[in-house]
């Protein structure tokens, strides 16, 4: 399994249209082959910040959904971002 999680920092007046934007990516993302979880989500403490976490069951189903990545003006957008993908071999039920 992998998992990529991190956030983006956009400036807080453009938040909003950001994540309308990424609607059609976290639906794709959702069906996309490999793909167990996807959500893009405003901190509720930033008001900069948009939080990103992604379950894939491997690294070739992240690939094959990730093609060129965000459109020009999302990337326009973005101000930083710090988003890592980790490699998970046990997993572990807290429910």
């Amino acid at each position: 399994m992998l998992i990529v999680a991190g956030h983006l920092i956009v400036d807080p007046q453009d938040r909003r249209s950001y994540l309308a934007d990424c609607v059609e990516v976290v639906e794709s993302a959702r069906n996309a082959p490999g793909n167990l979880d996807f959500s893009l989500t405003a901190d509720l403490l930033d008001p900069a910040r948009i939080n990103i976490f992604e379950r894939w069951e491997s690294q070739q189903a992240v690939n094959d959904f990730r093609g060129s990545g965000p459109t020009d003006s999302q990337a326009a957008t973005i101000r930083s971002a710090q988003v890592a993908e980790y490699d998970i071999a046990e997993v572990r039920s807290l429910t």
